[in-house]
């Protein structure tokens, strides 16, 4: 056993580099320090989730902010558990210190996939493994070839327009209670005037029947892996989603770096969509015109270079893992 150093991270609280998920011998880390990072975490997670539980309270909602937490299920409370990831063992407290810090610990240790040691308690990889086996094969190996495609950047978010288009003269509503910014004749006019490119099946998933037609591919959930691309500011997004499936063995740290980035694009997102989001304080990115085509795609740039580094981190877990089965 060794005492595992801890470093501060590009962003976040102080806590674990993120080459800590690659090893495979275990580390140890005194509770004095473990705790202080998982208090810090806690404290940058309620930040995160504080509008969301002060609208909750009172039954308001938020058409941008609230995507984090209905289309991705999440909980404050699981958002605010620090995880160490795979290949570390906390210490317990020592004699003497204060009886909360000895009820937390206890509580931690009767958390689900955790395993005790002589050492301290640590994910209990063998379990883990059995139960969700088949999503760290699959996360793994759709965020590298994800990784492996070039950056594709013509889209220009038509996927939200298409959730609407012709919706009106079909008798339906749009997705989200906001105005259309140009109305529904003018949205479907953006549509009919531009290729729909379109590469992410939880995207395409959305659109309207008119629109399916429309777009140059026909995504499927079995082909997900073979079109994910890396420019895509939904799959950027579900770098979130890919986290909370892999969590405990996902670093706390990396998981709320997964969230604030999902949180960015998901305004940028729908600043480019056909609503109108003024009464949230945001400007519009006008992709139907060139000056708003050109801010879409330096977003877009933009995130996919942020989302390789957090792609190849979650990549990291998934391998130190499989690394771990293999050991076992």
């Amino acid at each position: 056993m060794t005492t595992a150093p801890l470093d501060a991270p590009t962003s976040g609280p102080p806590g674990l580099t993120p080459r800590a998920a690659d090893r495979t011998a275990d580390a140890v880390l005194p509770a004095g320090r473990w705790q202080a990072v998982a208090a810090a975490h806690a404290a940058r997670a309620d930040e995160r989730t504080a509008g969301w539980r002060e609208r909750k309270a009172r039954g308001a909602t938020h058409a941008i902010e609230d995507f984090l937490f209905t289309y991705y299920p999440t909980r404050p409370a699981q958002l605010r558990r620090w995880h160490p990831g795979p290949g570390v063992v906390l210490a317990p407290p020592p004699p003497g210190r204060p009886d909360d810090q000895h009820t937390a610990y206890a509580e931690r240790a009767a958390w689900r996939w955790t395993a005790s040691t002589p050492h301290g308690i640590t994910l209990d990889t063998r379990a883990f493994l059995a139960d969700r086996g088949e999503t760290v094969d699959y996360v793994l190996d759709l965020l590298e070839r994800t990784a492996g495609r070039p950056a594709q950047f013509g889209c220009f978010g038509l996927h939200e327009w298409a959730m609407v288009y012709r919706d009106r003269e079909h008798g339906r509503d749009q997705r989200h209670p906001l105005p259309l910014r140009l109305g529904h004749a003018g949205t479907d006019e953006v549509v009919d005037s531009h290729p729909v490119r379109c590469t992410h099946f939880d995207a395409f998933r959305f659109f309207t029947p008119q629109a399916t037609g429309l777009n140059r591919l026909q995504p499927t959930r079995a082909t997900q892996p073979e079109l994910e691309q890396p420019g895509c500011l939904h799959a950027t997004m579900d770098l979130y989603k890919w986290a909370l499936k892999l969590s405990p063995a996902v670093p706390g740290d990396l998981l709320l770096d997964c969230f604030d980035l999902a949180r960015d694009v998901r305004v940028v997102d729908m600043q480019a969509s056909p609503y109108d989001v003024s009464a949230y304080g945001l400007a519009p990115i006008a992709i139907e015109t060139a000056e708003g085509k050109t801010a879409y795609v330096r977003a877009q740039r933009e995130f996919t270079d942020r989302g390789a580094v957090l792609r190849s981190r979650l990549g990291a877990v998934c391998s130190a893992l499989v690394a771990r089965r293999t050991a076992l």
